[in-house]
């Protein structure tokens, strides 16, 4: 499911308390949800602090983007060790944990993951992301192909610890697939400090496709949505929706 059927069903259910999502890039999404920028939010793990609750909840295929006449598209899927030969770029917003970079380096890192799609659409190189990454900055003239043995991208649902309201209880259950009827059960979920202690994932900002958020308001008042660059996002607008009447 994604979130945009997540905020679906949060408005069929909460009709009186509306939901936004706030793009933001990977980098940004713990700020963004520190800062009260949103309530909670997809995010990509590890989270950098105790402070935010996180529930993992998928972990995304890897893939390597190439121009569609590529020798790369031959196949269905390619090991790191195929892409020895190529110039793999490397932008600095990139989310993925290498211990050893694939390929040969470009001479500049890219600023963002756009400008390295661009490079590769250029054939300066290929770029080797999150799939998510590659289906946002998706165009006609590029393809992509999995890539078995790169670091994968886990992605979770995180929100300040603190600010644990009903609400934000309400969108958790949505997106762990409670009905309406339903009990909530609401627990609260491990922190980051926690799940690491018990061997589990912990929660991390991600840009990754969107990254929804219900408000951090007492119950009754409106929710505001943010949504995180899943999947690195373009930015979105913020604001304080009102009940409505």
């Amino acid at each position: 499911m994604t979130p945009a059927k997540w905020v679906r069903i949060w408005n069929e259910r909460l009709p009186d308390v509306p939901l936004h999502l706030v793009a933001v890039s990977a980098a940004e999404a713990c700020g963004v949800l520190r800062d009260g920028g949103a309530d909670a939010g997809f995010v990509r793990l590890p989270v950098d602090g105790p402070d935010l609750s996180a529930i993992p909840l998928y972990t995304e295929t890897t893939v390597v983007v190439v121009p569609k006449d590529h020798l790369v598209t031959a196949a269905d899927e390619v090991s790191a060790e195929e892409l020895a030969d190529e110039i793999v770029l490397h932008p600095l917003d990139d989310t993925l944990d290498w211990e050893h970079r694939p390929g040969r380096p470009a001479i500049e890192r890219p600023a963002t993951t756009a400008d390295a799609v661009e490079l590769v659409a250029a054939g300066v190189g290929v770029l080797v992301v999150p799939q998510s990454l590659a289906r946002l900055h998706h165009r006609r003239d590029l393809t992509y192909r999995p890539v078995v043995d790169a670091p994968a991208s886990r992605v979770a649902l995180s929100w300040p610890q603190e600010a644990t309201t009903d609400l934000v209880e309400d969108f958790i259950g949505i997106v762990r697939g409670r009905t309406v009827n339903s009990s909530r059960g609401r627990r609260p979920a491990a922190t980051a400090a926690e799940s690491k202690s018990k061997g589990q994932d912990a929660g991390g900002a991600r840009r990754m496709p969107a990254a929804g958020k219900p408000a951090r308001k007492p119950a009754g008042k409106s929710p505001r949505g943010a949504s995180g660059g899943g999947q690195g996002g373009k930015g979105g607008r913020r604001g304080k929706p009102r009940r409505r009447s």
